[in-house]
């Protein structure tokens, strides 16, 4: 059974960095696009960013891309996400999720994610 498990959420001023985690053990990480997603209450859990198997594809969301980076370490069973440039309206509960299906595109709706974690909070403050 797959299991991942976020770590490095916080509170964190506005234009501030922070630096996500997400360890995965019980499967064959390097055989899965892994991602990471975000939520608020009240609303649908949206994905931030993408990374292909190999790592050398990825997807940014339009309201992070140039501000966050992805990254995934297949030896260390592990993908990050850099976030810099943090804005208030980046606070939510971030998740990290892993398709184990094969495609040829990386996929950015929830309903195609089989794995997923708890969740780490991310709060900017203004």
């Amino acid at each position: 059974q797959v299991q991942l498990v976020e770590s490095g959420g916080g509170l964190v001023q506005a234009g501030g960095s922070l630096r996500l985690s997400c360890a995965a053990s019980g499967g064959t990480f390097s055989t899965y696009t892994m991602a990471w997603f975000r939520q608020t209450p009240g609303k649908e859990r949206d994905i931030v960013a993408a990374i292909s198997r190999s790592g050398r594809r990825a997807y940014y969301a339009s309201s992070v891309k140039d501000r966050f980076t992805i990254s995934r370490d297949n030896a260390k069973n592990t993908v990050n996400l850099q976030m810099s440039s943090l804005k208030p309206e980046d606070t939510a509960g971030y998740y990290c999720a892993g398709d184990p299906a094969r495609r040829d595109y990386l996929p950015w709706k929830f309903a195609e994610y089989d794995y997923w974690g708890q969740g780490t909070q991310v709060t900017v403050s203004s």
